[in-house]
């Protein structure tokens, strides 16, 4: 299988947020792909469930020679070696990963969704994205994510984050 072009979302809300994800792409290097690029990191109010910390984002561009699904796997698993618990939705989490965009594949399975289906509605993933890929285009909306991020409807500060502040 060729390699493809792949964005990952990842975030922490919870113990040392920066080391997390740095730890998260350190593992996503090692198991997932090879990393491209990671855009900056930036800090959010959390969204959906807002009564938790902030939270800290950063897109990040890998290839893999893993198809989605065997993609997904590892990045689960990923997430649950660094003490990830899924038991609240939207709740606060010491890593989250998501499959943003796999090249141009649409998949619409029951548990695997991709392109993520909240891209647009999330000033904190376009945001980093706009940083690593700006003219890269939905597959299924047809806009470039600067487009997106003109037309987000997310109005929640994206700031971005200071390691040494």
């Amino acid at each position: 299988m060729d390699t493809n072009r792949i964005f990952l979302g990842i975030g922490s809300n919870m113990d040392n947020r920066f080391m997390m994800l740095s730890k998260a792409v350190e593992e996503i290097g090692k198991y997932a792909g090879i990393i491209i690029q990671t855009s900056p990191v930036y800090e959010t109010a959390a969204w959906g469930n807002t009564r938790q910390n902030a939270f800290l984002n950063q897109v990040v561009e890998i290839k893999s020679r893993l198809s989605p699904a065997d993609l997904m796997q590892k990045l689960l698993q990923i997430e649950k070696s660094m003490g990830r618990m899924r038991d609240l939705k939207w709740g606060p989490r010491r890593i989250d990963i998501d499959i943003l965009f796999y090249g141009q594949t649409i998949i619409n399975n029951t548990g695997l969704l991709i392109p993520h289906p909240h891209i647009q509605d999330r000033r904190f993933v376009l945001q980093p994205l706009l940083d690593i890929a700006p003219g890269f285009v939905h597959p299924k909306l047809n806009l470039t994510i600067e487009e997106l991020l003109h037309r987000c409807p997310d109005s929640l500060p994206v700031t971005r984050y200071n390691e040494e502040a």
